[in-house]
């Protein structure tokens, strides 16, 4: 069966409660992205001289690569650029997260955004805490999640063989 061909009937029984665990890890991440923005909100990490002191936390307590450090260092510089980006990137995931849309790229982009969390917070934090979120983006991209309680499941009865949800 190809990736966009419609399961036969012995088939269905056996995707559905894959795909029913797939929806409830995108809203499970998605969740999560909306809960870390108003929490770094309610932080004032959104600011930047909130934003600059954490990056520049980071830089100096992480064992992140040098090269990765000179990139938190020009975000840090640049903090009031850097930090509304940033607020604007973990709503935007969460939302289309929760609600299924454009889930495939989004989960691929928070896979990219989360694993450059993971680089920053090295040997600061537990290193399951970003890991496990890193992967089940990942496995997000791979597993079309929004086909599940999304508004991907609508968009791709109309537009079928689109790589996008």
């Amino acid at each position: 069966m190809g990736p966009n061909a419609s399961p036969t009937p012995s088939q269905a029984p056996k995707q559905l409660p894959a795909a029913n665990g797939l929806a409830l890890v995108r809203v499970t991440i998605g969740a999560m992205f909306v809960w870390v923005f108003f929490e770094n909100l309610g932080k004032g990490l959104y600011k930047p001289a909130g934003y600059a002191g954490l990056i520049n936390y980071y830089i100096k307590a992480s064992h992140s690569p040098a090269a990765w450090k000179a990139v938190m260092g020009l975000a840090a510089n640049h903090a009031a650029m850097a930090a509304p980006m940033q607020a604007i990137t973990e709503i935007s995931f969460g939302i289309l997260l929760v609600i299924g849309l454009l889930t495939r790229p989004a989960a691929f982009v928070a896979f990219l955004y989360l694993g450059s969390l993971w680089i920053s917070e090295w040997g600061t934090a537990w290193i399951w805490e970003l890991l496990v979120p890193v992967l089940a983006s990942l496995g997000l991209a791979i597993g079309r999640a929004g086909r599940r309680w999304g508004v991907d499941a609508w968009l791709s009865q109309r537009w079928p063989s689109s790589p996008w949800w």
